[in-house]
C-alpha cells in the first residue's frame, strides 16, 4: 500500500478491448470539485455519483468503489490477480458493481489517469487493464508516457489523440475531482476501497474479498 505523495499492455487487456469484456459507464456529467465534506456529503461520495466509471451492472445490490493510482504497485496488483477473479465471481453475476475513482499519487499517474479518461465508456476499463499490466514496464522506462502509449494503438488513441488528450482541460479535471472526492472521503493511500460505505485499506485477497461479499449477499 502506497501513501499519498502528490500536491502497457498485456495480450489479456488487449483481447478484453476489442471483446468488449471491459464494458463500463460513465454518466456526462463530471462531479463538482469537492471541499470540506459533511457527513451527508461523504455518505453520498460513498455511493456512485454523477462522473463515476462503473464496472458491471449499476443496479447491483453490493458496491465498491476503489480509489487507485495508475502508479501504485499494489493497485496493479488488484487489478491484475485479484480483479478478474472477482468480476467472474461477483461482478459479472450482477451481484457486485465496481466505481474506480482515480487518486494519483505523482504526476505521471495524473497524465496515465487523463489519458484513461480520453479513451471513452467502451474501452475505458480496457485502457486501465492495459496501463496497469504495462506498469512493470513503463514505471521503469525514462518517458513512462511514450511507453503507455505505445499499446494504447488498439483503442484507437494515438499519439495525436493522446497529446490532444492531455491538452484537454475537461479530462484533467475529472481526475481533479476523484482525488478530491476522495480527500473528502479520507482517502490517503493506495488502494482503498469503500464496499457499501465500509472503508477498506490496502489490497484485500481474493478469499477476503469473498467473504465480505458473501455477508453482504445474505
Amino acid at each position: 500500500m502506497r501513501n499519498i505523495l502528490i500536491v502497457a499492455g498485456g495480450v489479456v487487456a488487449v483481447a478484453a478491448i476489442a471483446a468488449g469484456v471491459y464494458f463500463g459507464t460513465r454518466s456526462p456529467t463530471a462531479p463538482a470539485p469537492v471541499a470540506a465534506a459533511s457527513t451527508a456529503d461523504k455518505a453520498a461520495l460513498a455511493n456512485v455519483m454523477p462522473g463515476d466509471h462503473v464496472l458491471g451492472d449499476p443496479k447491483a445490490p453490493i458496491t465498491v468503489i476503489e480509489y487507485a493510482s495508475l502508479t501504485c504497485s499494489h493497485c496493479a496488483h488488484f487489478h491484475t490477480q485479484i480483479l478478474p477473479e472477482i468480476k467472474k465471481k461477483w461482478i459479472d453475476t450482477g451481484k457486485v458493481k465496481l466505481v474506480y475513482r482515480d487518486f494519483p499519487l505523482d504526476q505521471v499517474a495524473v497524465k496515465a489517469a487523463q489519458i484513461a479518461e480520453c479513451a471513452g465508456n467502451d474501452k475505458y476499463f480496457g485502457v486501465l487493464d492495459i496501463i496497469f499490466r504495462g506498469q512493470p514496464q513503463w514505471a521503469a522506462s525514462s518517458d513512462p508516457l511514450a511507453e503507455i502509449a505505445k499499446p494504447l494503438r488498439i483503442a484507437g488513441m494515438g499519439e495525436n489523440e493522446i497529446k490532444a488528450c492531455l491538452a484537454n482541460d475537461a479530462m484533467s479535471n475529472a481526475v481533479l475531482n476523484d482525488y478530491k472526492s476522495g480527500e473528502a472521503l479520507g482517502v490517503n493511500s493506495t488502494p482503498t476501497l469503500f464496499i457499501n460505505g465500509q472503508l477498506y485499506r490496502g489490497s484485500r485477497s481474493v478469499d477476503e474479498l469473498d467473504g465480505v461479499f458473501s455477508k453482504l449477499a445474505k
